[in-house]
């Protein structure tokens, strides 16, 4: 009885530093570049407005830019970072310490299957084929358009959504976290699982959070709306008996983070100020044809006429 004790409170300890180690990196990472000083050590010079094609040619390079900031954003937590890392840092202990009691009240019940049915359908929202189709429709009909913004979207999501996806996958193999179904939801860490954090959570969380800064600035809606969804994304992963409540709290941060610093790093400012949609204005897609009407006179016949340059 005592070694179960020990080896509890031993992972809960461990549980509880990878969690603050998490949340120290995503305050740091989520300091705007733009609103002073910069916590995160940046590879690069302050970033300057580039042509989007930039973007596509240092993609993989900013990836790799992006896990190195990442990484060693905790060595560069300033003094003021306290009040921000405390209350989340200790609402992580706390579901952390809670966790298997919360993960109990959806075990199975009168309306089990439903509740997993309807939970899975929700959470398809936040796997990565379907986070990284949204962000490949944003790029490509960006392209088709010559539309800067929704291009710069489509590459930046694609972009967080990777970094995410390493960072998680690295917590999960450090961590070793049991999901909820396995020893009656126990959530012991080191234990040859891959509950912690969240994926799908950081997923959705780091496309949802480009998507709200790109547009949400002017729509509201757009940024309610993004965020509204990855959170029902996380919360169906935990009420689908598929994370805890912990698990989808740190998978959240970390997407949240991740895609503010991708955003507030490679964003090209002169989106905002007009520059860049005005550059683009006059340039029309191949693949929209122009147009003009037809009309005849002796057979009193209308029409229109299409015709698509190549």
């Amino acid at each position: 009885m005592r070694r179960n004790l020990l080896v509890r409170a031993g992972s809960l300890r461990a549980a509880m530093v990878c969690a603050f180690i998490i949340l120290a990196s995503m305050h740091a990472m989520a300091q705007s570049p733009m609103g002073g000083e910069p916590l995160v050590a940046q590879p690069t010079p302050t970033p300057q407005a580039k042509p989007s094609p930039s973007l596509e040619r240092g993609f993989f390079i900013n990836i790799l830019r992006d896990e190195r900031a990442i990484w060693t954003s905790p060595f560069h937590i300033g003094r003021g970072d306290a009040k921000w890392i405390a209350p989340f840092g200790l609402s992580t202990a706390l579901l952390i310490a809670t966790d298997r009691r919360s993960a109990g009240e959806m075990a199975e019940g009168g309306d089990h299957q439903t509740r997993l049915r309807i939970s899975r359908d929700i959470s398809r929202a936040g796997d990565f084929y379907t986070t990284g189709g949204i962000a490949a429709t944003f790029y490509l009909v960006g392209r088709t358009t010559k539309n800067a913004r929704a291009r710069e979207t489509g590459l930046l999501g694609m972009e967080a959504l990777i970094n995410g996806g390493i960072v998680s996958s690295a917590l999960k193999a450090i961590s070793q976290r049991p999901r909820p179904r396995v020893d009656d939801a126990s959530g012991e860490f080191f234990d040859r699982g891959n509950s912690f954090p969240s994926g799908h959570s950081t997923s959705v969380w780091s496309l949802a959070t480009i998507i709200a800064y790109e547009y949400g600035h002017h729509r509201p809606l757009v940024r309610f709306g993004a965020y509204g969804l990855a959170t029902a994304v996380g919360l169906s992963r935990y009420t689908g008996r598929n994370h805890f409540l912990s698990d989808v709290l740190v998978g959240s941060a970390i997407g949240y983070g991740i895609g503010r610093y991708v955003y507030q790093t490679h964003h090209d400012p002169s989106l905002d100020t007009g520059d860049g949609e005005t550059k683009n204005k006059g340039a029309r897609s191949k693949l929209i044809p122009s147009t003009s009407p037809l009309f005849s006179r002796a057979s009193r016949s209308y029409g229109l006429a299409l015709a698509w340059n190549f």
